[in-house]
């Protein structure tokens, strides 16, 4: 069942459950890979959260059997792209902006993850307050081995949650995780059974729902502040530019289907 909300979406869905906003990231023929079009609606959506809303959780998660397998390497024509280099740069940040988007949502976050988490799928699902995932999820940044930096500020989001060590493991080396791996690693807060995925996300839901709504706003503000004062800072400031560097090379743009 659609909500107001995703109904001038074109690659999101959302649905009210009780006390929780689901928002699902909706290209199941794509296994919900990311586009342009949807990092605009992502950014949009979480940013629109940032208004009077009445859900006490927000979930997010993948139509279908994937989460989100990473960038669309094939994607169809983006009427808005564009053409000029200071749009180019404007477009390399929607990442950024929507991973911001979603941390920043005044609402806790919740990332139901099944099936892949590759890519800025996984760095959609790490902008969230908790993660939950199944022991057959396959986590993985394959950005490096696709000639390209791992932006979004992804790197100072992910060493902040794990650690520099198993962040530089899994962006420098490009190691893919299984979901037991994820919850030992702290990527994902727990690893259940796909059958129990759906229950044990409501049993969070459930839990932070049964919290002082007020106090649990100001203790994620809390540590939002915390996260971006001490790990985000400027050093994502240059993702565009560093985006933009390596797509300047013809073989990286093959990659991630852009015109040259």
């Amino acid at each position: 069942m659609s909500d107001d909300l995703t109904a001038r979406y074109t690659t999101l869905d959302s649905e009210r459950v009780g006390d929780a906003l689901h928002v699902w990231l909706d290209r199941p023929h794509k296994l919900n890979a990311v586009d342009s079009v949807m990092l605009r609606e992502v950014g949009d959506l979480f940013m629109s959260l940032e208004r009077e809303h009445d859900a006490r959780v927000v979930v997010l998660g993948g139509r279908g059997r994937s989460f989100s397998v990473g960038a669309d390497r094939n994607p169809d024509m983006d009427p808005e792209y564009p053409t000029s280099e200071r749009g180019k740069r404007w477009q390399a940040n929607l990442g950024r902006r929507a991973c911001r988007a979603i941390e920043d949502c005044p609402i806790p976050t919740v990332a139901r993850v099944q099936g892949h988490a590759i890519g800025g799928g996984m760095c959609f699902a790490m902008s969230c307050d908790f993660r939950i995932t199944t022991p057959e999820t396959a986590w993985y940044l394959p950005e490096v081995e696709l000639g390209v930096p791992l932006t979004w500020a992804a790197i100072p989001r992910l060493a902040q949650e794990i650690g520099t060590a198993r962040a530089r493991q899994l962006v420098m080396l490009a190691d893919r995780i299984d979901g037991t791996t994820a919850a030992v690693w702290g990527v994902a807060h727990a690893c259940v059974p796909a059958a129990e995925l759906d229950a044990t996300v409501q049993s969070m839901v459930e839990r932070i729902s049964s919290l002082p709504e007020l106090a649990v706003h100001m203790t994620k503000t809390t540590f939002r502040s915390y996260n971006q004062q001490h790990a985000l800072g400027d050093v994502s400031e240059t993702d565009a530019d560093l985006i933009r560097l390596a797509q300047s090379d013809p073989a990286v743009a093959k990659n991630f289907g852009l015109p040259t």
